[in-house]
């Protein structure tokens, strides 16, 4: 077991953007609703310019699991993450991985002028894109640590769990913004435990030596 003393930071992360889940998002499918052309061009080109307003940055840091129930997860250093389904999801696990990503403000500050200047199509769109790129930023930290751990003989759960939801509560978000220092990302909480720039996330999943993977 290990548990790394501060947060991997990521100061850039470049990725594609996923046009299926963009679209989808939109209550599109992509390769099959029927679109003119006009539209989809038009919408092409929102999430051109959303990637240009994109800056993703992310976070991450490995922590061994000090102790577990069917109810809650305590981590070396004592944080303690309540929550069955969460404690389901880690239960085999020595270790968790949490993770977190930002879009940064660019992209909100366009959504917001759009949505002032009534280009709400527009505006729509970009929003879409930055919820998706942002949540697939959290993929590439998976993949990146997938990468690392298989040279360890260690596997990453596909799953992954935010706070917020279910019972996991999302007063939680305040260990994730400690543990994953945050902050080095321009990301702020509130009193509320909403993180700011609003396209900012964080999840946490598990880390298994061999095995299956759920």
């Amino acid at each position: 077991m290990r548990t790394v003393e501060h947060a991997v930071i990521f100061e850039t992360i470049t990725i594609d953007p996923p046009w299926d889940t963009i679209y989808r998002r939109l209550g599109y499918r992509r390769k099959t609703t029927v679109l003119s052309k006009r539209d989809r061009d038009t919408i092409d080109r929102a999430i051109d310019m959303a990637c240009t307003l994109i800056h993703l940055k992310g976070a991450a840091r490995r922590i061994a699991v000090d102790q577990r129930d069917e109810s809650r997860v305590i981590l070396e250093g004592g944080t303690v993450f309540a929550g069955s389904r969460l404690a389901a999801l880690l239960r085999d696990c020595d270790e968790v991985l949490l993770m977190g990503a930002t879009t940064g403000n660019d992209i909100l500050d366009a959504v917001a002028a759009d949505t002032e200047g009534e280009n709400l199509s527009r505006a729509v769109v970009l929003d879409a894109a930055a919820s998706e790129m942002v949540d697939a930023a959290l993929d590439w930290i998976m993949v990146y640590y997938i990468n690392l751990l298989r040279r360890e003989g260690k596997l990453l759960l596909k799953r992954r769990y935010s706070a917020g939801y279910g019972d996991f509560e999302l007063e939680n978000q305040h260990a994730f913004f400690d543990l994953l220092e945050l902050r080095r990302l321009g990301v702020s909480i509130n009193d509320k435990f909403i993180l700011a720039p609003e396209k900012s996330v964080t999840a946490v999943t598990g880390i298994v030596r061999g095995g299956n993977r759920e």
